[in-house]
């Protein structure tokens, strides 16, 4: 059975080259970075050339990069370690209400165990942050220590207009930081240009391996460590570096700025024809996210009269791999709190499904989606009593 996948925004394959420089890492080259003889001198030489190259990609310097886990530990160090450093700038954080979960719930553990107050900052139809509301907000009586507010969404693909956002938090004294998780390697991201504070990316999403992920930082911002043993990354994580996985990352980085604009124009084509084909094809579909500013390789929809999770499986069956809502909260079982706070009704945000491309993909495998889409979801609907009444109340009209 042919097999399609587009669920790259939840995992994706480490590229061939990535492997092949990890591969090392594991046996041949084994040293403790922080080991003084050379065995351990030479591996930490390999890992600072990782940080230049990561740092490159995004226009940062060397030393402005923190190796992570993961872009959630990235972001958890971000708001809590930030917020934690600066107490003095205030006890408030102020997020947008459609973040990755890593972002929502540091500001919440923040309001629990430290005396924070969080602000969830509300999004439009189309899933933008508006720079008036912000203003108002951090120009309120409360001051803010961090803004944090993602690039773009996993879920519903929307990039946000960053750089006016942050010029509004620079403006005001106040941090910024943005989860760039979705954006870098898929759309070009320079810190500078965007004049945000702390910035998070993540290795799966560049091609490179789980497991590892970093932390743009401004230059001389203090940090407060969120995960506490030696001196790794200049005291600012501890516990022994992740080797391989960093030469990945660094690879990954290397490639991804390389092959950018290519990349981002051919999967702006495939996202295009997937969706004027299902549009075309599915009645009573709804496009969700902005119709253009979003990430190139996402195709986001709610369907009416279904379920996203029982539309999954019968696209499964036939080698198409898609989501519903985001990766992390998909499994969840309950009405996606970003489609809720887009305005979404709850029985419409039930229908979700996301595609999400990679250059391995082909007008083909469009093709295969939208010879399979349209049953799939007459079928679904032939079952739903509520389709059916629906229906049969137009068709009386």
């Amino acid at each position: 059975m042919r097999r399609v996948y587009l669920d790259h925004a939840a995992a994706t394959p480490v590229r061939r080259e990535v492997l092949e420089a990890m591969l090392p890492y594991f046996s041949e080259r084994f040293g403790n970075p922080s080991a003084v003889y050379d065995l351990g001198s030479e591996i930490k030489d390999r890992l600072e050339e990782q940080r230049e190259r990561v740092a490159q990609l995004i226009g940062a310097q060397r030393d402005e990069i923190v190796f992570t886990s993961s872009g959630a530990e990235a972001n958890n160090l971000a708001i809590k370690g930030l917020a934690l450093a600066n107490l003095r700038k205030g006890r408030r954080i102020i997020v947008s209400a459609i973040e990755h979960h890593s972002v929502l719930n540091a500001a919440r553990f923040l309001e629990k165990f430290h005396d924070f107050e969080a602000t969830f900052l509300p999004v439009n139809g189309d899933g933008l942050v508006d720079p008036d509301r912000l203003y108002k907000c951090l120009t309120g009586e409360q001051p803010a220590a961090l803004v944090s507010i993602q690039h773009a969404s996993n879920e519903v693909g929307t990039i946000q207009n960053i750089q006016k956002l942050a010029a509004i938090c620079r403006e005001q004294g106040v941090f910024f930081h943005t989860d760039a998780v979705a954006t870098v390697g898929q759309v070009p991201v320079d810190v500078k240009e965007l004049q945000v504070d702390l910035l998070t990316l993540s290795g799966p999403a560049l091609g490179g391996p789980k497991g590892v992920g970093a932390l743009y930082f401004r230059e001389k911002l203090r940090l407060v460590p969120q995960i506490h043993g030696g001196i790794q990354e200049n005291g600012r994580r501890g516990g022994t570096e992740n080797v391989p996985a960093i030469i990945g990352l660094g690879e990954a980085a290397v490639l991804a700025g390389q092959e950018l604009t290519a990349k981002a124009g051919y999967l702006s084509g495939l996202r295009d024809q997937l969706v004027a084909g299902i549009l075309e094809r599915v009645p009573q579909v709804v496009y969700t996210g902005h119709p253009e500013q979003r990430l190139p390789g996402h195709a986001s929809f709610c369907v009416e009269g279904i379920e996203g999770e029982a539309l999954l499986f019968m696209l499964s069956r036939q080698g198409i791999y898609a989501n519903t809502g985001s990766a992390c909260a998909s499994k969840a079982l309950k009405t996606s709190p970003v489609l809720c706070a887009l305005g979404i009704a709850p029985d419409l945000a039930q229908g979700s499904v996301v595609f999400t491309f990679n250059a391995d993909n082909s007008e083909d495998d469009v093709n295969h989606v939208l010879n399979h889409f349209p049953p799939a979801v007459e079928r679904l609907r032939s079952f739903s009593p509520i389709w059916r009444k629906k229906m049969a109340a137009v068709a009386g009209r």
